[in-house]
């Protein structure tokens, strides 16, 4: 499992990754970078807000470098771990009644082929 992340299915992310990844497109990958600092800065929401935010959806999905980014992230910027497990449930909330809401699709599905 050399290189590969925990699960052994893709590559590890690496310093060295991100760097090879941006040196094949330098501007898109500066324009990322410029982005998700904008994103992320103080505005009609503060940043510990924006990475709360960020690990419910870090959640939904499944992007386990993402989890743990913005749970550091949301820990840096003060959150607590009640504040990060409730991020999570709110997140998994939503996720389960989306399914729940798409069974409409299945229902007419089923009706139409009987």
């Amino acid at each position: 499992m050399d290189g590969l992340n925990q699960d052994g299915l893709v590559p590890q992310s690496t310093p060295e990754m991100a760097k090879k990844k941006a040196d094949l497109v330098p501007e898109t990958a500066n324009a990322w970078r410029n982005f998700s600092n904008t994103v992320f800065k103080t505005g009609a929401l503060d940043e510990k807000t924006k990475q709360l935010i960020a690990l419910g959806v870090a959640h939904v999905t499944q992007c386990a470098n993402c989890i743990k980014g913005h749970t550091k992230m949301a820990k840096l910027k003060g959150a607590s771990n009640e504040q990060l497990m409730e991020a999570i449930w709110v997140a998994s909330e939503m996720r389960a009644g989306a399914a729940y809401a798409h069974a409409s699709i299945a229902m007419e599905a089923m009706e139409t082929h009987g």
